[in-house]
């Protein structure tokens, strides 16, 4: 990364034709820059300078790609807004050649260690936690209570497990359960109750009638016995359904108290990357570094996952020739395509991203946040692509296919099988998991300063040269392996900011 003037103008790349306001108040008119180049306007912070005269329908170029073309005039020295700037075409993706990314020899990581619950399937969770599942959204309200009922009453009683949460969501009946994109949803609720924090012990409440019949959700070393439904005639009135399934969260309760924490390697974390209130900052500090760290869980043998379809779309070609496999490039390409049909459908296209947040931070449009939200994924070879809802397949770096939306694709990556979640924010989200421990990282200072106690780790001093990629990269890693042992509590759970699971449902409602 190359200054222009130091702490004040940011220029990733040497070609490119704009700059970065660094300065946590932004840059007033008349500013003169080391360069000489002296500011038209007032920019804010985080938003983009013109370090060259830009012709009408020449290229803007950040990151040394071209994240649009100018409708005006755009003189050097003035404010690149939004409005200047036209949307370039998105990649064709039947151009993009398949090959093998070229392997490169690298030193495993070795040695590091964290504090997990081993599972009897082998996985590792960083928590241990009663999950209660449900087959419909009209039994959440009895889930709610029991979960409710069973921190109170029963957790008490068994000190090793952390929490029992309710797994509720909006599916489940009124819909055409046999449609072919049904199997998302459905897939995913099922696997949901298969991540590694709940230890194989889920308890799923069903209702009784409805179109997802509760046996499907049961995994295979589970049996019907795990099911209550409160349309069952044994119960007389809410009071016997609620100690019905009680009584079957303590036995579950029983077996998660016998689970200890034991030392294991770093190799047995499976982190999910996600950015959210993403702003300029994002792309050259929180995910670069959050990059440099998935990069050292993969070294050290352990799996990662980026996602978000929307913003991977504009630069897809570049990460297709890093995949291990000309199938894993072509399953990348097709997880495009299949977003881009599915769009079209809604008559919507890329364009809808970004959100008014993302351009009051500073980005433009979709392929601005492109280039920076791909950073998250490192440089490590993509190894498999997994649809949305499917369990993660392989160790190293996997593209998990889910939509761009925060609780989405959260949903989706606890389903892959995630234990551990990095969220990346640049404008501020309280967004947290309640099954998952979720690493909040500020792109820039002025936001983790303001919300110091919701922001765990301010990637910010990267943009002013006080810090490097890499060391907040291995901050970044030491955290993780932290907060997967129980050692250090994240802000979201100290806070008790828990959301809502939110399904992908592509499929028709009936």
């Amino acid at each position: 990364m190359s200054e222009i003037e130091k702490h004040t103008i940011i220029q990733i790349n040497k070609a490119d034709n704009v700059g970065i306001v660094a300065e946590s108040n932004g840059l007033r008119e008349g500013t003169m820059l080391k360069n000489g180049i002296v500011l038209k306007q007032d920019i804010p912070m985080g938003h983009k300078v013109a370090l060259a005269d830009i012709m009408p329908d020449d290229p803007v170029i950040k990151y040394g790609v071209i994240i649009g073309y100018a409708k005006i005039s755009i003189t050097k020295g003035e404010w690149v807004e939004t409005s200047k700037i036209m949307l370039p075409s998105p990649p064709d993706l039947d151009s993009i050649s398949l090959h093998s990314a070229k392997k490169h020899d690298s030193d495993p990581l070795e040695g590091y260690t964290f504090e997990g619950y081993r599972n009897r399937d082998g996985s590792v969770g960083t928590r241990n936690v009663l999950g209660i599942s449900t087959s419909v959204q009209c039994v959440s309200g009895l889930a709610e209570h029991v979960a409710r009922k069973i921190k109170h009453e029963l957790l008490p009683k068994y000190p090793n497990v952390d929490d029992a949460v309710a797994l509720n969501h909006t599916y489940g009946c009124g819909v055409a359960i046999n449609a072919p994109a049904a199997i998302v949803p459905i897939r995913t609720i099922k696997n949901i109750a298969q991540n590694p924090n709940f230890g194989g012990e889920v308890l799923v409440i069903g209702l009784g009638c409805e179109k997802l019949r509760p046996e499907r959700l049961v995994s295979d070393s589970n049996g019907e016995s795990d099911i209550f439904y409160m349309q069952d005639e044994r119960f007389q009135g809410f009071q016997e359904m609620v100690d019905g399934a009680m009584e079957l969260a303590e036995a579950h309760l029983k077996k998660l108290n016998e689970r200890k924490r034991e030392t294991c390697p770093a190799s047995e974390l499976v982190v999910g990357m996600q950015c959210g209130g993403s702003d300029a900052f994002s792309g050259i500090t929180a995910n670069p570094a959050a990059g440099y760290a998935a990069d050292l869980i993969v070294k050290a043998g352990g799996s990662v996952m980026f996602s978000e379809v929307t913003e991977v779309r504009d630069a897809v070609h570049l990460l297709v020739p890093r995949t291990n496999d000309p199938e894993v490039g072509k399953a990348l390409i097709d997880s495009m395509k299949w977003y881009d049909e599915y769009l079209q459908q809604g008559q919507a296209d890329r364009s809808a991203n970004p959100t008014p947040g993302n351009v009051g931070g500073g980005l433009s449009n979709v392929v601005e946040k492109a280039m920076g939200s791909i950073a998250k994924s490192g440089t490590s070879t993509i190894v498999d692509v997994i649809g949305p809802g499917e369990r993660i397949r392989k160790k190293g770096l996997t593209f998990a296919a889910t939509p761009a939306s925060d609780f989405i694709c959260g949903t989706l990556q606890l389903a892959a099988g995630m234990n551990m979640h990095v969220f990346i924010t640049g404008r501020g989200t309280p967004y947290g998991l309640s099954m998952v421990p979720v690493i909040k990282v500020g792109s820039n200072s002025k936001l983790s300063n303001r919300w110091y106690d919701l922001i765990d780790l301010d990637a910010g001093p990267i943009a002013t040269g006080k810090k490097s990629i890499e060391e907040v990269g291995w901050e970044l890693f030491h955290m993780m392996l932290d907060v997967a042992s129980g050692k250090t509590q994240v802000a979201s759970d100290r806070l008790g900011l828990h959301n809502d699971l939110v399904l992908f449902n592509p499929g028709p409602i009936t």
